[in-house]
């Protein structure tokens, strides 16, 4: 079994920051790389950023020097750092991530998702 968490949504003024949290449990072998997504009412799901296990990051265009991705691969956790803040914002966010896990299966894993709201 695997579980991802996410964490630290919420409502925020237009202009604020929030940070978003997910860990990573359960029979894993190893992650490679882990994403953050976002679904907004009426809309499909889209990718926001994503983190190599080393490192490397990629943003869509819509949050590119706004959000910060970063890891702990120790500790098998993402966070999303988003700044400046504007309505369009507003969705449910997913962490999601590429693992393998013990048995060397690739799983790909999803969270359950945390809602952000940013007010206008």
């Amino acid at each position: 079994q695997v579980q991802l968490v996410e964490s630290g949504g919420g409502l925020v003024q237009a202009g604020g920051s929030l940070t978003l949290s997910c860990a990573a449990s359960g029979n894993i072998y190893r992650i490679n790389t882990m994403y953050w997504y976002r679904q907004a009412p009426g809309k499909q799901r889209e990718m926001v950023a994503s983190i190599s296990a080393g490192g490397k990051s990629r943003y869509a265009d819509s949050v590119q020097g706004r959000f910060i991705i970063t890891r702990h691969n120790a500790e098998k956790m993402i966070w999303l750092q988003m700044n400046d803040l504007k309505p369009e914002d507003t969705a449910v966010y997913y962490c999601s991530a590429q693992i393998v896990l013990q048995g060397l299966e690739d799983y790909n894993g999803w969270g359950q998702g945390t809602q952000v709201t940013v007010s206008s």
